[in-house]
């Protein structure tokens, strides 16, 4: 059985495979290393969206010559949706970083940037903390979502204006674990549920 039909009717049009996505990686490391090159870094991911993001991401950059001296990895973590489709606002901190961010090179690594929010809240947050530089990447952008503007540096694929799940998104904390991207299928969902 494939990933796939292990969800029978809920998922429809894929809009990333597996492959696209590795590629997206690879190229959001390159030019990370490039900022970055013989600097130390701290990747400091936004739970529970960016797990496999931040964990493919630091691997990428490890890969690449000449990137950062040295890579932490670190995460933080909000709560965001709950059980619904639609963002609740502003983000809830529930967990923040083990790591001390003060004087260092932080990347903020989201899974998707949306009504930009959860990145403005998390920006102002860690800026209190003084870092040396603090820049964000996100593997999915939806512009069209945008409710408030938030510096993308580093951003891999767009995305339409779809409720969309795997490779970390979730609905109802299902489908995360896909490799690669799919629009849901909100009533087969509900049906399901």
């Amino acid at each position: 059985m494939t990933a796939g039909s292990t969800y029978g009717e809920a998922l429809g049009r894929r809009l990333y495979t597996a492959e696209q996505i590795s590629a997206a990686i690879g190229r959001l490391a390159g030019a990370i290393a490039a900022d970055y090159a013989g600097q130390p870094l701290l990747l400091l991911g936004v739970l529970k969206g960016a797990l496999y993001l931040t964990v493919d991401l630091s691997r990428a950059l490890a890969a690449v010559a000449d990137g950062p001296s040295e890579i932490m990895v670190d995460y933080i973590c909000v709560s965001r949706y709950g059980t619904s489709t639609e963002s609740s606002g502003a983000p809830r901190l529930l967990l923040g970083a083990s790591v001390p961010v003060e004087g260092q090179n932080v990347l903020l690594v989201d899974d998707i940037a949306d009504n930009g929010l959860t990145l403005e809240s998390l920006g102002a947050f860690i800026q209190k903390r003084r870092p040396a530089s603090l820049r964000t990447c996100v593997l999915f952008d939806k512009p069209s979502r945008r409710r408030v503007e938030v510096p993308l540096h580093y951003a891999g694929l767009p995305l339409p204006d779809a409720f969309a799940v795997g490779y970390g998104l979730d609905y109802q904390e299902l489908y995360r674990n896909l490799p690669y991207l799919a629009e849901l299928n909100l009533q087969a969902s509900f049906e399901k549920k």
